[in-house]
């Protein structure tokens, strides 16, 4: 008996110890801790602003909105008469939250048929490739981080239309983006883990 029961410890010890790299960084309030802790992240982003053109400020401050950085971050589920669960609100899922097919579109354009919502360096590229879109369909400059979101968070006919213009908790919110992009940006700009 004592052998299962050790056997079952060690199944369960080594359990809790997966998943870590999809557990948010401790200080999501420091571009640098964020740097220190997970390197990988910084890499990916710089990856991204290289190939895309999307500043790593503004990338961070997307997923932070998006996920706060859990790799495995999905939608609220939605209930009828508050307790029979009917499914999740969206199919968003991931560091950069995207749509199955908004995901899927992303795959098939740049080839990266292999690519997951719960890596970094994916999401990371995936958020590079939709607001090169949003620049070509909706003017916006790149390190206009709004802006930049609300297209993200709308769509990119959603936002032409100006349906984020309805909702006032979503413009508190894309200015709030900005004001942490722009946080990141000054504390990137002075971290030794960055440069």
């Amino acid at each position: 008996m004592s052998r299962s029961l050790f056997t079952l410890a060690a199944v369960l010890v080594l359990g809790s110890c997966g998943g870590g790299s999809k557990a948010p960084p401790s200080n999501l309030d420091d571009a640098c801790s964020i740097a220190a802790q997970r390197p990988e992240y910084i890499k990916a982003f710089k990856q991204t602003e290289r190939k895309w053109g999307v500043p790593v400020n503004v990338q961070m401050a997307t997923i932070y909105y998006e996920s706060r950085y859990r790799g495995d971050a999905r939608t609220p589920h939605q209930f009828v008469l508050g307790v029979i669960p009917i499914g999740r609100q969206s199919s968003a899922f991931g560091y950069s939250q995207a749509l199955d097919g908004t995901w899927d579109q992303y795959r098939k354009e740049t080839g990266r048929r292999g690519a997951k919502r719960d890596r970094i360096k994916d999401a990371s590229d995936f958020i590079g490739w939709y607001m090169n879109k949003t620049r070509e369909k909706n003017g916006i400059a790149l390190t206009d981080a709004r802006n930049q979101y609300l297209a993200y968070h709308e769509g990119h006919a959603g936002y032409a239309r100006g349906s984020h213009n309805a909702k006032s908790w979503l413009l508190r919110v894309s200015d709030q983006v900005a004001a942490r992009a722009h946080m990141y940006g000054g504390q990137l700009a002075s971290c030794r883990k960055f440069r």
